[in-house]
């Protein structure tokens, strides 16, 4: 199951090398709802004179000099820009944990066959880059700002097209400078504004359907296995996601540890008590065997909210995968299905 573990490093950030796996994961959220998102915001057309552009990376330079034509994408987040921007990738890093029956990660499916476009091939990525795949495919350049690319494998990327990869630490980038990246190498560095307005506009929007929302706190937390309990810090961004629809992150988030590296604290389960005043929690399984043995634990069943029942969770892997990130296909994606989980696990608070 690829999780990441964000980290802050202006905004949120994801860290750790692959999206972390939780074996015994802790936790996110799924299913339709009324008040639908808007359209994922789109944009296109590129400014006379965008190129040559060079891009620098804590891996090295990309300098592309012309409109990229085949887009080849790795990590999370950036075939998404990249068709909202109004360029489908020719190719994509697969992650099968996410996808549907499509064997697609279904925002993206819907939002290139719904504009009459050809999905991307997808290959292996991660650790086992499938570099004869992405030769195959030809890229005018590689899009890599929110991935975990080592050096080596960035300088034999460099050498098929020009690499983006990202500005600081593998997985350590925040959503709207991703965008910010993308928009600049595909020659469109001025509809990346649009894109990031148009994302909090839609949370912003989503939020304000929901007075009821107003003043309930929540702590979204997670599990690497029995007796294990960790928290997501408020500017992670499943986190960031929850509270822009309008909730607050309880206070006593913040008085735990992060853990280096991590936009994460790992508490204990002997330390659930300490969420005793969060209204609601936040969690995800990565199946269902997982989730129920998870639950069955005396300490993790007996925190308050979990105790009541006020829990928004799920064992879906599309829905986990989405809540997860924020970019222009997946926020809209999410909202329609997180309001009705919210809005359940809202009402069994004695208000």
């Amino acid at each position: 199951m690829p999780f990441r573990f964000t980290r802050r490093r202006a905004l949120s950030a994801v860290a750790a090398s692959a999206l972390l796996v939780l074996t015994g994961c802790g936790t996110s959220d799924p299913k339709p709802a009324e008040p639908a998102a808007s359209a994922a915001p789109t944009a296109s057309g590129s400014p006379a004179g965008a190129f040559p552009v060079t891009i620098d990376s804590a891996l090295g330079k990309a300098t592309i000099t012309k409109q990229p034509e085949r887009i080849v994408t790795l990590g999370q987040g950036s075939a998404e820009t990249a068709i909202a921007l109004g360029q489908t990738p020719v190719g994509i890093e697969s992650y099968a944990w996410g996808s549907d029956k499509t064997g697609y990660l279904p925002w993206i499916h819907e939002a290139v066959t719904k504009a009459g476009g050809t999905l991307p091939k997808q290959f292996t990525g991660g650790e086992e880059i499938d570099i004869e795949a992405i030769v195959e495919l030809e890229p005018d350049v590689i899009l890599a700002p929110w991935s975990g690319i080592t050096a080596d494998q960035f300088k034999i990327l460099s050498d098929i097209a020009p690499t983006v990869a990202y500005p600081d630490l593998a997985w350590s980038t925040n959503w709207d400078q991703q965008i910010e990246i993308i928009a600049k190498a595909l020659g469109k560095p001025e509809q990346a504004a649009t894109l990031i307005t148009g994302i909090e506009k839609q949370l912003a929007d989503a939020a304000a359907t929901r007075p009821q929302y107003k003043d309930v706190t929540f702590s979204y937390i997670y599990t690497t296995g029995p007796g294990t309990l960790g928290v997501f810090k408020p500017e992670e961004q499943r986190v960031k996601m929850v509270s822009s629809l309008g909730l607050t992150v309880d206070p006593v988030v913040d008085t735990f540890k992060e853990t280096e590296g991590t936009d994460s604290a790992v508490i204990g389960l002997e330390n659930g008590q300490k969420l005793a005043k969060s209204d609601l929690i936040f969690t995800f399984y990565s199946d269902a065997k997982t989730r129920k043995e998870v639950e069955a634990q005396k300490l993790y069943a007996g925190i308050p909210a979990i105790k009541r029942g006020s829990v928004v969770a799920s064992d879906d892997q599309p829905f986990v995968t989405a809540s997860s990130i924020i970019n222009p296909l997946t926020v809209p994606w999410v909202i329609e299905r997180y309001l009705p989980l919210i809005d359940e696990a809202v009402a069994k608070l004695d208000r």
